[in-house]
């Protein structure tokens, strides 16, 4: 049930403006410089100026490199509402939900959601972009004496958790790689657009096993921003609205504490549900899905969260020819996601999402792109966000 069911459609929120800066090994920018440059082509998107702009909501990122000055870099005055948030991965999913909720209550008229990072440095290989790090104290020290060092070894582990526990294989990892490698191929934005196989993932090395290179996102230095507004705003601007349906958020609360459950079950499976249900719609309903991927197994977990197939089958749903990749029943990570394309956090799933529900991805346009899931992961299966978009309003 929409809860939303007595809010005038003209307040409803949506997406009016979309900002990306270069994206990948591009040095100099600082991470509060991509950010600006970001927001200032989102609102030139939109048609509109910075002046227009009454909310500010920033991602700080790991390194925490953007903050609130940010207001004052843009020339922003009298904002009426400026937060910086901190969810992770999840955290672009969920500065959509706030906005859309100030936008509807009418705290705000138009609010920009922004990510930036700069982690890539020159002589620097980008496995070092988030190594640079005080020791770590007491117990964490033991975390990682024992092996926890970066974020590839707790996904590791819950993905071996997944294979162990229903059969999963690296195989069935390396189809989500090569299919959203198939759609970068055709995404003028995207780092790596080189077509790769199944043989290539298997022969790339192991960063940590059960992952292979080619089952990590990239690292990349750059900028993207929204800017969400009411649909009576909207409708007077330069670009299609792409309409906020529905959203939901989980946060289960086991860091570090690792319960039966973990690397079997994600926050998606709670924020899924509460997203669709806001929207009024089912899985079925779902034209083009927009997924984290920080590594490949992320991306069969949510999809098995979500409810595209059954618990423990996410192995053979991926792999299953005709499904993923262009051309396949289930258009998924169309712009080639953070594995291929960019990484921005959950802006990379948003942005793509923004750009195929307005139609305008030319080559890699999904025909039905009425409604689009996007999701956004956080911490080690720790956040979850969840956002419906659609290039059409809800009644």
């Amino acid at each position: 049930m929409d809860r939303r069911v007595d809010q005038p459609a003209d307040r409803r929120a949506a997406v009016a403006g979309l900002g990306l800066t270069e994206m990948g090994k591009v040095y100099g920018p600082t991470a509060q410089q991509f950010a600006a440059e970001a927001v200032r082509r989102a609102a030139a998107d939109a048609g509109m100026g910075l002046s227009d702009i009454d909310g500010l909501l920033v991602s700080a990122g790991v390194t925490n490199a953007v903050n609130l000055s940010l207001q004052v870099d843009l020339g922003l005055r009298d904002l009426r509402m400026l937060t910086q948030m901190q969810a992770f991965g999840s955290t672009a999913g969920a500065m959509v939900q706030y906005a859309a909720m100030a936008v509807e209550a009418g705290m705000a008229d138009t609010v920009a959601c922004v990510f930036a990072d700069a982690p890539l440095q020159p002589g620097r290989t980008t496995g070092e972009a988030y190594t640079a790090r005080s020791e770590p104290l007491g117990w964490a020290g033991l975390r990682e004496a024992s092996g926890f060092v970066n974020p590839s070894t707790h996904y590791a582990l819950a993905a071996r958790r997944h294979m162990r526990e229903f059969g999963t294989t690296s195989e069935q990892f390396g189809a989500i790689a090569v299919a959203q490698r198939a759609w970068a191929a055709m995404n003028p934005l995207a780092q790596l657009r080189t077509p790769i196989t199944l043989a290539d993932h298997q022969a790339s090395r192991f960063v940590v096993e059960p992952f292979h290179l080619l089952d990590c996102c990239l690292v990349s230095n750059g900028g993207a921003a929204v800017i969400v507004t009411s649909g009576e705003r909207a409708a007077e601007l330069a670009q299609p609205p792409v309409w906020v349906l529905g959203w939901g958020q989980a946060h289960p609360g086991h860091r570090w504490r690792r319960d039966d459950a973990f690397g079997l079950v994600s926050g998606a499976a709670r924020s899924g549900p509460a997203a669709l249900g806001m929207a009024g719609i089912g899985v079925e309903d779902v034209d083009i899905v927009e997924l984290y991927d920080c590594y490949t197994y992320t991306v069969l977990l949510t999809l098995e969260d979500y409810g595209f197939c059954e618990k423990g089958e996410g192995g053979a749903f991926v792999s299953t020819p005709g499904v993923l990749g262009p051309g396949g029943s289930l258009p998924l990570n169309t712009g080639g996601g953070q594995l291929s394309s960019y990484y921005m956090w959950g802006m990379t799933p948003l942005a793509e999402a923004v750009i195929q529900a307005r139609g305008q991805a030319g080559e890699r346009q999904v025909d039905r792109h009425d409604v689009v899931l996007v999701s956004g992961n956080g911490g080690f299966l720790d956040h979850h966000s969840t956002l419906v978009l659609g290039g059409q309003a809800a009644s």
